[in-house]
């Protein structure tokens, strides 16, 4: 297993970091955007498979072409519990969650709520793995929390938007929804790490992301009527998956590499207001008002006192792995894999 957990030194001047940040922010967002258009004309459980089966079949041409990420690819195949586990907690539940919360609340607010994913997986951690507390990671916490739900509650009655003046029973469903995929994908990190945590994580996708599309397939054959899905929603879902998410995948295991895990997990941090601003430009929400702004501003400093602080660099890169920046699928929200201790990072 490598131990690593220092970032490493890699070839390119410098503007490579920040170029690579930029993208990621950049299709994390456009990955939400497009995702929340999506689930207005088509089942959200088919954009899931979709886009799982998409980024499925980009990173498996990426293991492929590397002879020692095609011998790692088949160890991880070769664990059959594990990755049928990993691929329901991070994919099939994740994926399903956020996409039918989108359909009921609109991107922005699940977007959000993904980027608690820090937070949650700090709780996580404190209750049932033991890992070391403090009182700024609680304050972060709380303020986080407290922040998105204001938020959800003040910009559902703001303004008329194509998801503005929410009902509440709407609301609590979409979030409960979207919050409960975060969960997963929370607890999704832990369970990486302990068995998965010796491969790289480009190589362990493809097993992982197959699984997950196809239990996300049989889900969408078996209950899921395809009669109504456009040309148009087809090709939308084939570009979420290949064009922006299993980008983000690779370029936040580059980032992961090159600064290291807490720089990209608070990369995702800019992504909730991205997207915001992005519903109001394409008119599917009304201007965002001064306290919608400040709880967002809330929000991602609750986030970031969360992942943030004085720790060792073992300690900081193992939490900060679990966390995900993905926003995100969020968050849109996964917002990658992998660390130096070769775990998994994910908000896309």
């Amino acid at each position: 297993m490598v131990t690593d957990t220092s970032p490493r030194t890699r070839r390119g001047g410098r503007l490579v970091v920040p170029v690579l940040s930029a993208l990621m922010i950049v299709l994390l967002a456009a990955g939400w955007l497009l995702a929340g258009h999506l689930v207005d004309g088509a089942p959200p459980l088919l954009v899931a498979a979709g886009r799982t089966a998409a980024s499925f079949v980009v990173i498996t041409v990426v293991a492929l072409l590397h002879p020692r990420l095609r011998s790692e690819a088949r160890t991880a195949s070769a664990r059959g519990g594990s990755v049928a586990l990993l691929a329901f907690l991070g994919f099939f539940a994740y994926y399903a969650g956020t996409l039918l919360g989108t359909g009921f609340i609109g991107a922005s607010r699940v977007g959000l709520i993904v980027s608690l994913l820090p937070c949650l997986t700090f709780v996580i951690g404190a209750v049932a793995f033991r890992e070391p507390s403090s009182r700024r990671k609680v304050l972060g916490t709380v303020l986080a929390v407290v922040a998105a739900f204001g938020y959800a509650l003040a910009d559902a009655s703001a303004g008329d938007g194509a998801s503005s003046g929410t009902d509440g029973g709407t609301l609590v469903s979409g979030g409960l929804l979207a919050l409960g995929g975060t969960f997963t994908y929370a607890v999704y990190g832990y369970v990486y790490r302990r068995r998965m945590a010796d491969l790289s994580p480009v190589a362990s996708l493809p097993a992982i992301t197959g699984a997950g599309t196809v239990m996300l397939g049989l889900t969408v054959a078996l209950f899921v009527p395809l009669g109504g899905v456009s040309l148009a929603d087809w090709g939308g879902i084939a570009a979420l998956g290949v064009v922006l998410t299993a980008p983000v995948f690779l370029i936040s295991h580059e980032l992961i590499l090159r600064k290291g895990p807490l720089f990209t997990s608070a990369l995702a941090l800019v992504v909730p207001f991205l997207v915001r601003l992005g519903e109001w430009a394409l008119g599917r929400e009304a201007a965002p008002g001064p306290l919608v702004l400040l709880l967002l501003l809330l929000c991602a400093g609750g986030v970031w006192l969360t992942i943030g602080g004085a720790r060792s660099a073992g300690r900081a890169a193992t939490e900060a792995a679990e966390t995900g920046a993905h926003s995100g699928q969020g968050a849109e929200a996964r917002t990658g894999e992998g660390t130096g201790v070769r775990t998994r990072q994910g908000t896309s």
